[in-house]
């Protein structure tokens, strides 16, 4: 970015835009205002009523480097740090899966199994509803459940220490630590045995991409950046999912939920699999805003 003076907060936006546009950004405009507002510290509203305000040197130099790294293909969420998910602001980092916003579809549905027990059990404040999130990542699901349904308790597993870390440092930056337990484990190996059976919901958004569409359809700012780990599915895009349907009845307690996040063209397959075991009560399918498939919703036999 040239050093010509003056460089307003406006000068700089349309200068960002116009580069990003021809560096090949679906949203330049878009991600011009999140660099730099999380470089000035302001909210996106702030920077149109600050247009004439002339950038720091520091301000300049620290914009000039998340441009080029925006620039390069890297996600915007990566380069700011940060993310909103629901009602909370999220920590972000490579080397960490970045949280979607139909994930937030997945969350209803994990809300909707902890509203279900609560009516089960008539509020019953010595009976906390349980729930179980294998993959957690930033803690996106883990911590919107906590934030939401207050007096629920949440383990959390991850595979990847990054993960574990980064969900940790959310889970502090909210105030959760008492509601929310992360362990570092494969799916629930770590979890405390006395709690397994006891889980009202387990939810996951596992890798779900089957591999062939990963190497060719998913694009490169999600291939070259985000974690492998948490994004191939294997062939059909169901090998975690195989995993997790084995651990759910060891897991959840009798009528408890599964929900999970599924690739769209792999759900009917999953569904299928549950309707081949015995105690399950219910399995559906559910649509995101898109109007694509995108959760599969089981429910254990039993109260």
């Amino acid at each position: 970015m040239p050093r010509t003076e003056p460089w307003t907060i406006k000068r700089v936006l349309d200068w960002t835009s116009g580069y990003l546009e021809r560096k090949g950004d679906e949203h330049p405009r878009l991600s011009a205002e999140w660099l730099l507002a999380n470089v000035c510290g302001l909210s996106r509203v702030e920077l149109y009523v600050n247009f004439d305000k002339p950038l720091e040197a520091s301000e300049l130099d620290a914009m000039h480097a998340a441009i080029e790294r925006r620039a390069a293909g890297e996600p915007l969420q990566y380069v700011t740090g940060e993310m909103a998910f629901r009602h909370i602001v999220l920590k972000c980092e490579r080397g960490v899966l970045i949280p979607r916003p139909e994930t937030e579809i997945l969350v209803d549905a994990a809300l909707e199994g902890v509203d279900a027990t609560k009516a089960k059990r008539g509020g019953e404040a010595e009976a906390p509803v349980r729930v179980l999130e294998v993959g957690t990542g930033t803690g996106c699901i883990a911590l919107s459940v906590a934030s939401e349904r207050p007096g629920t308790l949440v383990t959390a597993t991850d595979l990847s220490p990054r993960a574990v870390g980064l969900a940790m440092r959310n889970r502090e930056a909210l105030g959760l630590e008492q509601a929310v337990d992360i362990v570092e484990c494969d799916l629930a190996s770590g979890v405390d045995p006395e709690l397994m059976g006891s889980f009202d919901v387990l939810v996951s958004n596992p890798p779900y991409i089957p591999t062939q569409v990963l190497r060719e359809e998913v694009p490169a700012e999600v291939a070259d950046f985000e974690p492998q780990l948490a994004l191939d599915g294997g062939d059909d895009g169901l090998d975690v999912f195989r995993r997790l349907l084995d651990l759910a009845p060891a897991a959840l307690a009798p009528g408890g939920m599964l929900a999970v996040e599924l690739f769209e063209g792999s759900l009917d397959a999953a569904a299928a699999l549950v309707r081949e075991r015995a105690g399950w009560a219910t399995v559906e399918v559910r649509e995101d805003l898109t109007r694509r498939p995108r959760v599969l919703v089981a429910v254990r036999e039993g109260q």
